[in-house]
């Protein structure tokens, strides 16, 4: 798998305080990125294009799940029409808006995305990122510096 993955990362992992909501909640919300529950274990679901790489889940420990100040969750998004179908499905399942879709200067020209607050009050992104601009403006100018 790690030769054919191109994250960096394994997985990520979010506790919940309500299992079955928050899952039906990342089942329609990822979706719309082409994501879907890859697989599931007691009180785990794991969601993902072709591997585990969101989780959802209550806290091994059995203690109440919290949030992490200055922390949140990005996903990729495809193109910028899934960025709005991603905030309309979360804000359909109960979450609370925290920047409509749109792009945002302050973090590049490339960059178009959204934010909410899912069920437990998780901190979540929608971003499209334009790969030919991001070529233009960032890779090729130092390719010929």
């Amino acid at each position: 798998m790690s030769d054919s993955n191109p994250s960096i990362l394994s997985h990520v992992s979010i506790g919940t305080n309500d299992f079955e909501a928050a899952s039906a909640f990342y089942a329609k919300v990822l979706a719309t990125l082409g994501c879907k529950e890859i697989m599931r274990h007691p009180g785990a679901v794991a969601f993902g294009r072709e591997f585990p790489e969101f989780w959802v889940q209550t806290p091994i420990n059995g203690q109440p799940a919290t949030l992490g100040n200055g922390s949140h969750f990005g996903f990729v998004a495809p193109d910028k029409e899934s960025v709005h179908a991603f905030h309309q499905a979360a804000l359909e399942a109960g979450a609370r808006d925290e920047g409509q879709p749109g792009p945002r200067p302050e973090y590049g020209e490339p960059y178009y995305g959204c934010f909410v607050r899912d069920l437990d009050g998780h901190k979540i992104e929608a971003a499209y990122w334009d790969m030919a601009l991001i070529y233009e403006l960032y890779v090729e100018p130092k390719e010929h510096g």
